[in-house]
């Protein structure tokens, strides 16, 4: 399958980075966010990634156009402009760059991704959330449910630790606990191509009417993930996701 990697959002929460840089292009461990997000998909045999660009899109084509020189040693022909790589090999990715609006929603952008794909199902995600996933079995997940979309659905790494009380007295208290949070998106979806039926046009967006619409209708199933998952809205996400990587702790890193 090929995977649809959302790009294109104006990361108004972590404006400290995204003054410049679109959000998949802030760094942890000195690569861009959506290197490692399709890393994860190439640990489980995704080639094929097609990115929903939008607000500074130019610099994500930049990175991929300039991907295999800047990862190797070069020797350059000034007067042919010649260009000679050396050393090593590139990822075997198929990368489409497609520009699908500055202030298109996330349903919008996703359908242009899938009427570039075309009549197949697809793999989808956000550009700025890791997880340790297989991304295999969601797919298994979907295919046994046989339903239009199937989400990956995380429980959220809690902010501060959680107590309860007998009367004056403390009873239990569980630093930044998971255990009793709800269950959310977190993103990486298996859709079949007609959810695009569910998506009215670009000013919509896919985490309001096309997925309610879909759970009204019996049509979105669920792959329950327990492990590591962490999205990247603020920049105390960015360093604690580059602490991790610098530490060689990255539960993400499965490749």
């Amino acid at each position: 399958m090929k995977a649809v990697i959302l790009c294109g959002g104006l990361g108004t929460r972590l404006s400290e980075e995204t003054v410049l840089k679109p959000k998949p292009m802030v760094e942890i461990g000195g690569m861009p966010v959506l290197w490692h997000i399709m890393k994860i998909y190439a640990a489980h045999g995704v080639r094929e990634f097609v990115l929903a660009l939008g607000y500074k899109g130019e610099l994500i084509k930049d990175f991929f156009i300039n991907y295999r020189n800047r990862s190797h040693s070069l020797t350059v022909e000034l007067c042919k402009g010649h260009v000679e790589v050396h050393q090593g090999e590139s990822e075997d990715w198929t990368v489409h760059l497609l520009d699908t609006g500055l202030n298109t929603q996330t349903g919008g952008r996703l359908k242009q991704a899938a009427r570039f794909i075309g009549n197949e199902p697809f793999l989808a995600t956000y550009g700025d959330g890791v997880a340790r996933l297989d991304i295999r079995k969601v797919i298994e997940t979907h295919k046994s449910n046989g339903r239009l979309a199937t989400m990956t659905a995380v429980r959220p790494p809690a902010r501060f630790g959680t107590m309860a009380f007998d009367g004056a007295l403390v009873t239990k208290f569980e630093e930044k606990s998971q255990a009793g949070e709800g269950w959310i998106n977190g993103g990486f979806f298996v859709l079949q191509p007609e959810i695009v039926d569910y998506i009215d046009g670009d000013s919509t967006l896919w985490e309001r009417e096309p997925m309610e619409n879909l759970a009204a209708k019996g049509q979105l199933a669920a792959y329950r993930h327990d492990g590591f998952w962490q999205c990247m809205d603020t920049l105390r996400d960015v360093r604690l996701l580059d602490s991790l990587w610098q530490e060689g702790k990255a539960p993400w890193k499965v490749w």
